[in-house]
C-alpha cells in the first residue's frame, strides 16, 4: 500500500472574512435606504382659467438681438417698450429663447427685467 504522508487534522474554515462581508452589506444597506416617510401632499385642482384679452408681451432672445412682439429693440430700451403693455409689476412677460442664444445673454435680460421691477417671467421653448 502506498503512504503519501501523515494525516493532517482537518483545519476548520475561517468565518471571520465572511462575517465582515455580512457586516460591510449591513452598513451599506442600511446607509443606501431611505429612512423618510412617503407623503400624500394635498393638491388643489387648478379651475378653468381666465382668457386673457391683454396685449402680448412676447419677449424673443435670439442671436442676432431682441425683439418685442416681432418688432427688434434695444435690450436697454425693453423695459420702457414693456410699461404701455402692462398694468402692473405681477403681469406676466413671456421669455422666449431662440436657437443659438446665449445663456448668458437670458440671464442678464431676465435680471435686467428684474430690476425694472417685473416680478413675473415666464421662461419657454
Amino acid at each position: 500500500m502506498i503512504r503519501f504522508g501523515e494525516d493532517r487534522p482537518r483545519r476548520r474554515p475561517n468565518l471571520t472574512p465572511m462575517i465582515d462581508v455580512v457586516f460591510l452589506l449591513l452598513v451599506f444597506f442600511m446607509l443606501v435606504s431611505r429612512f423618510g416617510t412617503d407623503l400624500a401632499l394635498p393638491l388643489s385642482v387648478a379651475g378653468n382659467g381666465g382668457s386673457y384679452s391683454g396685449p402680448p408681451r412676447l419677449v424673443d432672445l435670439a442671436a442676432d438681438g431682441l425683439r418685442l412682439n416681432g418688432s427688434p429693440v434695444a435690450p436697454e430700451d425693453l423695459a420702457r417698450a414693456l410699461q404701455p403693455l402692462t398694468q402692473g409689476p405681477d403681469d406676466a412677460i413671456i421669455l422666449r429663447a431662440g436657437e443659438g442664444a446665449d445663456l448668458q445673454a437670458l440671464v442678464a435680460l431676465m435680471e435686467r427685467l428684474t430690476a425694472a421691477g417685473f416680478t413675473r417671467l415666464v421662461l419657454v421653448e
